[in-house]
């Protein structure tokens, strides 16, 4: 199937640069489109998909998809932090100091007196590992306070959230209604975070992002549009646990 689907889009007027894939999803139930932070754009069908009706849906998408296409290839390289004192990291949109202190009993990264505390690593490695810990413990209270209420609001009824390294993806709705979330969208701004989270509880309702999924975004966020484009300019800036 995923063969006669790939001819049907290769009939379409897809730019000759692009580099493309279809890869066959059985769970999917309609057509995914997910474009790569490297620019290669990946068709993600339903195991019986139609390879007339996915032309189509992939067409209509074309404008919006050469956008993303672009700005992919536009991106700036992954930021890498040096582990010194003085360096900036943000949370929750805010921007803190690094303050490496001695290591003691039972001490861990913390935010202490406008500083972000960090007990000395032995390896930039290491002291990567604890921020993202940090973060990840933080993202985990943080997000499953907000995570009912929004859910009520849309109308669905998630399992559990759980913040996790999920490299080049900020989110991911899974089956059964477990929601994940990286634990570097815990630098951006509440409004920011929030839509991440919208975005994710809304897959639970509609799994592309098709006009049924941007209505759905619209209902749960009215602002939506503004914060996705917000959102588009700063998480290329975001630290992902990069070091030197």
């Amino acid at each position: 199937m995923s063969t006669s689907v790939q001819l049907a889009i290769a009939s379409l007027p897809v730019p000759e640069e692009w580099i493309w894939r279809v890869v066959s999803r059985p769970r999917r139930r309609t057509l995914g489109i997910e474009v790569t932070p490297d620019g290669e754009v990946v068709f993600a069908v339903p195991a019986d998909a139609e390879p007339r009706a996915v032309a189509d849906a992939v067409r209509s998408r074309l404008p919006r998809l050469a956008e993303e296409v672009r700005r992919r290839r536009l991106r700036p390289a992954e930021p890498v932090k040096e582990l010194v004192g003085g360096s900036s990291f943000a949370y929750l949109g805010r921007r803190y100091r690094l303050l490496p202190v001695p290591v003691g009993e039972g001490a861990g990264v913390r935010l202490r007196a406008g500083w972000l505390e960090l007990p000395g690593p032995d390896t930039p490695d290491a002291g990567a590992r604890a921020l993202a810990g940090w973060y990840t413990e933080r993202g985990q209270r943080w997000l499953a306070a907000r995570m009912a209420p929004i859910a009520l609001r849309i109308g669905v009824r998630p399992t559990r959230i759980i913040v996790d390294d999920l490299g080049t993806r900020w989110g991911a709705c899974h089956p059964g209604g477990l929601i994940t979330v990286h634990w570097a969208v815990m630098q951006l701004p509440v409004d920011l975070i929030e839509f991440v989270l919208v975005h994710e509880l809304c897959h639970m309702r509609e799994p592309g992002h098709g006009p049924a999924f941007r209505c759905e975004m619209g209902l749960a966020l009215p602002d939506y549009e503004a914060r996705e484009a917000w959102f588009t300019e700063e998480e290329p800036f975001l630290w992902r646990g990069a070091v030197r």
